[in-house]
């Protein structure tokens, strides 16, 4: 079991369940050290005091709030502790809401809640099962790392699970971020719903985190003195100028990718895409070759006519003499 970051109980109503937090995520980021490149040495961060130059010790190092220019107030951790506050050693369920009514960018980390002993184990499972009975969630506070905080309580594989949430006003008005008006029609509308529901899957356990592996591939290979991975190439994409186009073509693209049929979806044809350098897009390729080899058939057409033309010529001087 992780090691638990905060021990309490969960208050609800006059039930109270000793509960410990262990985080719910790990972290499978590839991690550097900064180093000094002539010789490899680390390079570590040093505290030091901006009046007196001096490095100082993380004993040495306390809370300070500045009130004023030049007025500093410390707070220790004790003080902390001990503030008058109902979450301050529990974690405080104040209301339950629909599942559904819950904003997802107001979540943020998720941990689990371990019972703490046996005595929790009667009111942890009553807790688990009337969430699990109703289509709620609980919205709890609790004080942790300096500050009081909203959250989350729901169940996951039969574990209570608490997300942390952020409070109404910090979360940032997105109006100013959207485009201006545009008409969308329908048939756009069903082609996009077509797509999303040929993309659809089940779950996300096939998804893994490519960047790292390639890192990974680097990191080892640099270590073992080989060649560094060749880059992958990525393929080319023209300039989409017809949505209709792109959205009938992803539709196909996703019933061919699952070996379904496609011949029930409607690909228009795009309008020519110029790349930067002034090349026609690949995609464009066969009907830059079909005007080719009209032209090549015109070509010859000219050609031989012009020879009937030379023989006949020839014939009436041949007979005139």
């Amino acid at each position: 079991m992780p090691r638990p970051l905060w021990a309490g109980a969960i208050s609800f109503g006059l039930v109270t369940i000793p509960v410990k937090i262990v985080s719910a995520t790990e972290d499978h980021d590839v991690h550097f050290h900064r180093v000094h490149l002539a010789d490899m040495g680390r390079v570590r961060t040093r505290k030091v005091c901006e009046l007196d130059d001096q490095v100082v010790s993380q004993d040495e190092i306390g809370k300070g709030y500045e009130v004023s220019t030049g007025e500093t107030v410390t707070v220790t951790d004790e003080e902390l502790e001990e503030m008058p506050l109902p979450t301050a050693k529990a974690i405080e369920i104040v209301a339950f809401v629909d599942a559904g009514s819950i904003d997802p960018v107001r979540i943020s980390d998720s941990y689990y809640l371990a019972a703490d002993g046996q005595v929790a184990a009667k009111p942890y499972t009553l807790l688990r099962k009337a969430l699990e009975r109703s289509s709620k969630v609980a919205v709890a506070k609790f004080a942790w790392h300096g500050r009081e905080r909203l959250g989350l309580l729901r169940i996951r594989e039969g574990a209570i699970v608490l997300h942390s949430m952020k409070w109404p006003d910090e979360v940032r008005n997105p109006q100013e971020l959207a485009p201006r008006a545009v008409e969308v029609g329908e048939e756009e509308i069903e082609q996009a719903l077509q797509l999303a529901d040929r993309m659809t899957i089940e779950d996300l356990a096939g998804f893994h985190d490519e960047y790292r592996q390639a890192l990974e591939d680097i990191i080892a290979a640099k270590s073992e003195g080989k060649p560094l991975p060749s880059p992958a190439g990525g393929e080319e994409k023209g300039e989409v100028v017809d949505l209709m186009a792109a959205l009938n073509a992803s539709v196909k693209a996703a019933k061919d990718s699952r070996g379904e049929d496609g011949e029930d979806a409607t690909v228009h044809e795009m309008r020519p895409a110029k790349k930067a350098d002034g090349r026609t897009a690949p995609g464009k390729k066969k009907a830059a070759s079909s005007r080719t080899a009209a032209a090549k058939k015109t070509t010859a057409r000219s050609s031989s006519a012009k020879k009937a033309t030379g023989k006949k010529t020839a014939a009436k001087k041949r007979s005139a003499s």
